[in-house]
């Protein structure tokens, strides 16, 4: 599947989710259901901050740990609805998720998720705003593009239990995050050229908050034969949250190019700035920080696609903040290989081992092997 079909996929569910028509209005139910079978062994030294192959977040505790839960994507109810008034096209999406693995075989499983729930106004010739719920700008080609969308990637078990894997968040980019927002994304413009920016709800992190003015975050993008290149930014100002640490501004810019057209497909994205977080914005405070992935796939046969990638999510400041706030931590990578098999034209069957490595500048590190199998179906 391909990253155009997936974001077709999150945002409406397949082609053939049931449709419902009443008057100028067409509704469209569908949705995503998986589950993985995931093991993992943890080794090495303890590493403090977000070490994704420490006991602590990798192997939930424990040295060893196993589940079956949800890869990187939830599983969900997603519906899309759309009709056109007064010359305006009118759309939107509520996507409901849950996820799969609990510590408990009692307890209530009622989390639910609500990643998405928006609404767009637009025209062919003028663009389109989406008003609402949805996931960010800055980051989307990269996760949308990981081959481990459709399964585990990094089988963090603190993450799994309650909630899903981590594919490449972590080690390899930091996640597109879902925010209230205002997004405005043109039509295409001359040569295959799309402008999107967005007024996003502010975050807070940690012992940073939130202050009046909004996150922005911006992308252009390019697309044709197979190709796609984009450059994206965001932006947000963090506060002292009454601890004596100061406010900061984070900054991070994005490049990156994909390929996908016949058998061979790849894939590059480099994140860098201050305050980009390792898991989420300003998680590492007023750090500068970057991430890259790299990616290559091969479909064996029309069924059949094998896959590899590498990335990394790096704190590069050395200093006295980040020795307070994040114990010193220095680093995640992963390297996943994966073979995915497209059983039927909505069910793609996935198996992956990968490697996750944790270092910190007091030279340790901790070391995580695992490996996932399971299946997804979207309808």
């Amino acid at each position: 599947m391909t990253a155009a079909a997936i974001a077709a996929a999150l945002a409406a569910g397949q082609a053939g989710a049931v449709e419902i028509v009443s008057g100028d209005w067409t509704v469209d139910v569908g949705g995503i259901v998986n589950a993985y079978a995931t093991t993992v062994s943890c080794s090495g030294d303890a590493v403090g901050g977000p070490a994704l192959a420490g006991r602590g977040l990798g192997c939930s505790g424990e040295s060893s740990k196993t589940s079956i839960g949800n890869g990187l994507l939830p599983s969900g109810l997603i519906t899309k609805f759309k009709t056109s008034q007064d010359g305006l096209d009118i759309g939107g999406t509520i996507g409901i998720m849950v996820h799969a693995a609990t510590d408990s075989g009692i307890a209530a499983n009622s989390a639910v998720d609500v990643r998405q729930a928006f609404f767009t106004i637009g025209t062919a010739e003028a663009g389109t705003l989406k008003i609402g719920r949805d996931y960010g700008v800055f980051g989307a080609n990269a996760i949308l593009s990981d081959m481990t969308l459709l399964g585990a990637g990094a089988p963090v078990q603190a993450t799994q239990r309650g909630r899903v894997t981590l594919g490449h968040i972590g080690a390899g980019y930091t996640y597109l995050g879902t925010y209230g927002q205002m997004t405005y994304t043109s039509p295409v413009l001359g040569s295959g050229f799309t402008f999107t920016g967005a007024l996003v709800s502010p975050v807070d992190s940690g012992l940073y908050a939130s202050q009046a003015g909004p996150q922005y975050q911006a992308q252009l993008a390019w697309s044709g034969n197979g190709f796609k290149a984009w450059i994206g930014a965001k932006m947000q100002h963090f506060a002292d949250a009454g601890a004596g640490t100061g406010g900061f501004a984070e900054t991070a810019g994005e490049i990156g190019v994909s390929y996908a057209n016949g058998p061979f497909g790849f894939l590059a994205n480099y994140q860098e700035g201050k305050g980009i977080g390792i898991l989420t914005d300003g998680d590492q405070g007023p750090v500068k920080g970057r991430n890259y992935l790299i990616q290559g796939t091969y479909k064996v046969t029309d069924k059949l696609k094998f896959g590899l990638n590498y990335g990394e999510s790096r704190n590069k400041d050395d200093n006295a903040t980040n020795v307070a706030l994040n114990g010193s931590f220095k680093s995640n990578t992963n390297v996943t290989a994966g073979l995915y098999y497209g059983l039927t034209k909505s069910i793609t069957l996935a198996g992956e081992i990968g490697d996750t490595r944790s270092k910190d500048y007091l030279g340790n590190t901790a070391k995580m092997f695992g490996g996932s199998l399971g299946g997804i179906i979207f309808f």
